[in-house]
């Protein structure tokens, strides 16, 4: 059994930022708290002049000369920073890529099956990477590979963007959909839309079938159509002599 290690962790990410003492350059650029300019002074009386606001120096351009420097509150700064990125990575969209694999003699079964799983990837806002695997001597045909991209694309030009056009590589032809406008948009352009619950839409219902009237027998034999009547001559009991 392994014996775990202690120090495989990666060490903690150390803030770079300049502040206070750490800022060893003679003399800086400085705005105040204000967000005014003050100008050029010696790094000293810029840091007196921080701690009597009881505030922090923060070197905010180090590559400048000489470096600028700004009067705040670091703590405050630094936790507004993360709520920005925070809310910038909520609201970026993340796409991922799905791939699809065909044959270049696929059964009309299986097409319209993987069809419908590109379309349904398309509709969660996914791309597609369709391939088409080539075996044996099948390669030397790539224009099969080709058209059944090209029928797909067309199967699919309402959902679908065609982001890179059919490419043989080697053994197999790739090609790579994105969701339309209309799809990242929200809509759903393409036929068997879903209702927002996740249900199905619903269908016209079927008219009940009307009553079908019951015709006679074409023989002369009524014995199967009418039930036999006491007394009467289709009562086999009486037809006996």
């Amino acid at each position: 059994m392994p014996v775990p290690r202690r120090f495989d962790r990666q060490p903690p990410e150390r803030d770079t930022t300049r502040i206070n003492e750490r800022i060893r350059v003679p003399e800086v650029r400085l705005i105040d708290e204000d967000g005014q300019q003050v100008g050029i002074m010696r790094t000293q009386d810029a840091l007196r002049r921080a701690q009597e606001k009881d505030l922090d120096l923060v070197e905010v351009a180090a590559d400048a000369k000489p470096p600028v420097c700004r009067i705040l509150d670091y703590s405050k700064y630094k936790y507004e920073q993360a709520q920005k990125a925070k809310s910038a990575r909520k609201h970026q969209q993340q796409i991922n890529v799905r791939e699809i694999k065909f044959r270049p003699k696929i059964a009309q079964n299986d097409y319209d099956t993987k069809k419908g799983h590109v379309e349904r990837f398309l509709r969660r806002k996914d791309k597609v990477k369709v391939t088409i695997m080539f075996r044996g001597r099948e390669v030397t045909h790539p224009e099969r590979g080709q058209m059944i991209l090209e029928r797909l694309a067309e199967d699919l030009s309402e959902l679908a963007t065609v982001d890179q056009r059919p490419n043989l590589d080697g053994r197999n032809m790739t090609m790579m959909l994105g969701p339309s406008k209309a799809v990242l948009a929200g809509e759903n352009p393409a036929k068997g839309e879903e209702a927002p619950n996740g249900s199905h839409a619903p269908e016209a219902e079927a008219e009940a079938p009307a009553p079908v009237e019951a015709e006679a027998p074409a023989s002369g034999d009524d014995s199967d159509w009418f039930a036999p009547v006491d007394g009467a001559p289709g009562d086999k009991a009486n037809d006996q002599i």
